[in-house]
């Protein structure tokens, strides 16, 4: 096991991507905080890392709240005695066209995308400067990459992550720690297949949900399937263990972007 003897804080931990995360660094022996805004969804991904042999924590958290933030990765700390990865993927989204935006909508949505990764990795840094070790690793997406129709306030969420992202890794460059970001393609999530999801918003006329949501996977993926998060989760174990990678934004996408 890879990863062990080392503490991991995962925002968002418990469903989806997140939890496909959570699994991959325990499987590789990390113990993991779980962090959610969901306390149960929380503990029942904590329980499933226990069931590895792991030590994990269900901490309930709003990542745009400074003092929750602060307490939350103190806590990880009081628990394992250090914090060694930290994993910023707490996402929301929403999907509707610009001239359908509220203000309310582009503050949420680039709150918790963008803010909340600011947020935790001001609080994270600290405890592993004093290590003079750290992985952060922040979810971006490959919307912060390229723009999507309809989602124009979740790209410039995640166009902020990748910046903010590869800045970050320069200040720190030489303090043993790596920020790098993993920008996910296309995952059958609720963000993609679900009632108003992408695949319901872009079906076309006739179409159900479900051959929309195959049909976008064959067009836009060149192998032809969508990802998983546990795809998601074998790239932060990478980030994890590469010492000289950092300011980095990888596609987990199946080839559908080359930048």
């Amino acid at each position: 096991m890879r990863l062990e003897k080392k503490a991991a804080l995962v925002t968002g931990g418990g469903r989806g991507i997140g939890r496909g995360i959570v699994m991959r660094l325990a499987e590789e022996g990390a113990d993991v905080a779980v962090a959610d805004i969901n306390y149960e969804n929380a503990q029942s991904v904590a329980d499933e890392v226990m069931e590895l042999g792991r030590r994990a924590i269900a901490i309930e958290v709003d990542v745009t709240q400074w003092d929750q933030v602060q307490d939350m990765v103190k806590q990880t700390v009081d628990e394992f005695g250090r914090l060694d990865i930290a994993v910023n993927n707490a996402g929301v989204i929403s999907i509707k066209s610009v001239e359908e935006l509220t203000e309310e909508d582009w503050d949420f949505v680039n709150g918790v995308n963008a803010k909340g990764v600011f947020l935790f990795c001001k609080a994270e840094l600290p405890y592993m400067k004093d290590q003079k070790w750290g992985r952060i690793i922040n979810t971006a997406s490959i919307a912060g990459k390229e723009g999507f129709p309809d989602l124009a306030h979740y790209t410039a969420s995640k166009f902020a992550v990748v910046g903010f992202t590869n800045a970050l890794a320069k200040e720190v460059a030489t303090d043993g720690i790596t920020v790098n970001a993993i920008c996910p393609g296309i995952i059958g999530t609720e963000m993609w297949y679900g009632p108003g999801g992408l695949a319901d918003r872009w079906k076309k006329p006739g179409e159900t949900i479900e051959e929309s949501w195959e049909r976008h996977q064959e067009e836009l993926i060149p192998q032809g399937e969508a990802q998983t998060p546990e795809d998601m989760g074998d790239l932060a174990v990478y980030f994890a263990l590469a010492e000289h990678v950092t300011g980095q934004a990888f596609n987990v996408d199946g080839g559908y972007t080359w930048h």
